[in-house]
């Protein structure tokens, strides 16, 4: 596999890592969106959300958090979107999971996640919680 974040990871491509811990790392995005801008990556490798375990996307989680905070600590943003490009219809560029966390500020002239994407629905909601919903079975 000739994974561009695997190699990040093994350290085989120099990265500016600003965290790090036992089950993944965080990157600042060499494209930032805002100042502090990183993207944490699983050192287990993992596609996208569907493919990780439940163990490593609890540490994960985990890891955004504690990035979150130390970003905080440091940079005193008003608060963070935090996102996942999930597929390609979706953003994802890289065939690794990664979580973008983007330090924000009141006047900074962002939106929220929900300005990402504007497909009309063509069922009403409750047909499509119902077909979520089966989906289980």
């Amino acid at each position: 596999m000739d994974c561009l974040f695997c190699r990040i990871i093994k350290k085989e491509i120099p990265a500016e890592i600003a965290y790090e811990d036992n089950a993944a790392l965080a990157v600042m995005d060499i494209h930032p969106r805002s100042p502090g801008h990183v993207f944490m990556v699983p050192k287990a490798h993992a596609a996208t959300l569907l493919d990780i375990s439940d163990v490593d996307m609890g540490a994960l989680f985990s890891a955004v958090r504690n990035a979150a905070e130390l970003i905080k600590k440091a940079l005193g943003p008003d608060g963070f979107t935090i996102g996942i490009n999930h597929g390609r219809a979706g953003g994802q560029e890289v065939d690794h999971l990664h979580i973008h966390i983007m330090p924000r500020w009141a006047d900074d002239g962002g939106g929220s996640v929900q300005g990402v994407v504007h497909a009309a629905q063509q069922e009403s909601i409750a047909a499509i919680a119902e077909k979520i919903r089966a989906a289980r079975e």
